[in-house]
């Protein structure tokens, strides 16, 4: 039987700033929620026959019969928004955005599904705190029915439809709509590389001496962000406009040209404080993170530091997992070096021979685009390198002098980024460059950007490599705690090196445990757990894990050993000889 549809009316709504009205005061803003919704929105949608389909948490999704009731309906809650809050400030009031589509929809009993639903979500989303937008069938529909005005906003692009979507704002008397003034300059366009904008944190301790306190918060993370290569980081003066303002973060992206913003808040009592961060997508409303930091104020200035060093170590990573999503969505003809050095990246890990093949092709790609793009010729010798590391290259000699080699053209182009320095290092130490001029490259690269984890991480396996064991753990240790929820895999395995090569055998092994349950298909991690059960005479155990390993790649003993001590060396050779035993 064919699903049931029907032609309706479409409002969505939320509240702009949920989150971070959320983060200043839950229980108030919930209580403050449910009075809006139960003695304003809610008997209006009632009042014009519409239908509440579902809540959503900060909002709602119903729908009318008529698509004028549905938009007299946002109107009048628009309207009736104004006078509710007089004694919250403008910055703490919950504002409501709205969306009102006309189309048709699969219903059923409890819900109604289809592009006619994702369209008026997507309208709602664009919409300004306190504002409606509306597509082209509403207005064409209501224009000469109500007496309202609309401004077309043109063909917008919208998350998971195929098609531009034409949209018109509601223009009605009395409301207090955010937006550009006649004579705001038009939105600036976007840069070529991912760009960010820190909004001034909200002093949410009604202290005004703390002021100070908040404004270093944020120049510190604007400093720290800075130093991010790959990143556009808007200056503190601009930024800093937008200071006592209740503004959308929509509006800030189109303002200031860029894809992110960073918001927060500080509240303090007594000798403690607490900072909270939000990174949004200007485009789409979308949180990507959100954490808080809880400290003394004992000293001020090193909280701040700590708290911008943490905060643009995680941003980091999660900026880059957002701008490979982003690409993942565009055309396959529309992609430059950028885009397929992001592809490259999404597709590198977890690890396998198979997605090592897939990314090498994406970043020949991009260097046959611009063959001076340091960060896809720093990654395709990494890719190379790994071939040879894991046992998977086909020609390991070959793959020697290619890795060898991009990396050498990536350092001619390199300047001051972090990331190429890293990973061109980290290919040249492991097949037998100087190690100490190496570790300088890396100590370069963690001075330009002291919150770069993956450079820490790297920092620490170049360490081991040069038989310095426990500054091995410390860096990587470092690493974890600027990017704790990042992949786990690679720097548990250095740790547990670390400990393998200071015959700390039995606290090796539950690190490499660990590992190998986050990056199964990594033949490093079963060639040192193999070689720590073999050193402790659990021959089973250890002949089990080498079994695992040669289902991952024929090549148990590694070709490489780019270890400075001939000890550490013999170490790993005899316990893997021993683990082999009668396996050959």
């Amino acid at each position: 039987m064919p699903p049931v549809r029907r032609l309706t009316a479409i409002l969505a709504a939320d509240v702009a700033g949920y989150s971070r009205l959320m983060g200043a005061n839950e229980e108030g803003t919930h209580e403050r929620l449910k009075a809006h919704l139960g003695e304003l929105v809610n008997p209006k949608i009632a009042e014009h026959r519409g239908r509440i389909v579902k809540n959503t948490g900060d909002g709602l999704l119903a729908e009318f019969a008529s698509v004028v009731d549905a938009v007299r309906c946002a109107v009048e809650v628009q309207r009736g928004m104004i006078d509710r809050e007089p004694e919250v400030p403008e910055e703490r009031r919950i504002r409501f955005r709205i969306g009102v589509n006309l189309g048709d929809v699969i219903a059923e009993e409890e819900d109604i599904f289809g592009d006619g639903v994702n369209v008026a979500a997507r309208l709602e989303a664009l919409a300004d705190p306190g504002g409606i937008c509306v597509s082209r069938v509403v207005r064409d529909q209501v224009r000469d029915r109500l007496d309202y005005t609309f401004e077309d906003l043109g063909d917008q692009q919208v998350k998971n439809i195929a098609r531009p979507v034409r949209v018109y704002r509601v223009r009605h008397l009395g409301v207090p709509i955010e937006q550009p003034s006649p004579t705001s300059p038009q939105p600036l366009p976007l840069p070529d590389k991912p760009s960010i904008a820190v909004l001034p944190f909200a002093n949410m301790s009604g202290d005004p001496e703390q002021e100070y306190f908040a404004d270093g918060m944020v120049e510190e993370i604007i400093t720290a962000l800075s130093r991010i290569r790959w990143l556009f980081v808007i200056a503190r003066n601009s930024s800093f406009t937008y200071k006592g303002q209740a503004v959308d973060v929509k509006r800030v992206g189109r303002e200031l040209g860029v894809r992110y913003v960073l918001e927060g808040s500080v509240r303090k009592a007594g000798g403690r404080v607490r900072i909270t961060g939000q990174l949004i997508d200007a485009a789409t409303d979308a949180h990507l993170w959100a954490d808080r930091f809880d400290g003394s104020l004992e000293d001020i200035f090193e909280l701040q530091d700590q708290v911008a060093t943490s905060v643009a170590g995680v941003i980091e990573p999660a900026l880059q997992a957002a701008e490979m999503r982003r690409s993942a969505a565009r055309p396959k003809t529309d992609l430059g070096a950028y885009d397929l050095y992001l592809r490259a990246l999404a597709v590198f890990f977890p690890t396998t021979k198979e997605r090592i093949g897939e990314a090498l092709d994406l970043l020949e790609q991009a260097i046959a685009i611009d063959p001076h793009y340091g960060p896809a010729l720093a990654w395709t010798a990494m890719c190379h390198m790994r071939l040879v590391l894991d046992g998977w290259a086909d020609e390991p000699e070959t793959n020697r002098c290619k890795a060898i080699e991009l990396a050498r053209q990536a350092l001619q182009v390199a300047r001051d980024d972090p990331g190429i320095l890293v990973h061109a290092a980290f290919a040249l130490a492991y097949f037998g460059e100087d190690i100490d001029a190496m570790l300088g490259l890396i100590d370069r690269a963690l001075a330009l950007n002291p919150s770069y984890a993956r450079g820490w991480y790297v920092s620490g396996l170049l360490r081991s490599f040069a038989g310095q064991h426990d500054l091995a753990v410390g860096h990587v240790e470092i690493s974890l705690r600027l990017s704790p929820r990042e992949r786990m895999g690679a720097p548990l395995v250095v740790i547990g090196v670390a400990y393998f090569f200071k015959r700390l055998f039995d606290e090796a092994v539950p690190k490499l445990l660990l590992s190998i349950q986050d990056q199964p298909g990594y033949p490093a991690s079963y060639r040192y757990l193999a070689a720590c059960h073999a050193h402790t005479g659990r021959l089973d155990e250890a002949r089990a894990v080498v079994a695992r390993l040669r289902a991952i790649t024929h090549q148990v003993m590694p070709i490489v050993l780019p270890f400075r001590n001939p000890e550490d060396r013999e170490l790993l050779l005899s316990g893997l000889r021993l683990a082999a035993g009668e396996q050959g």
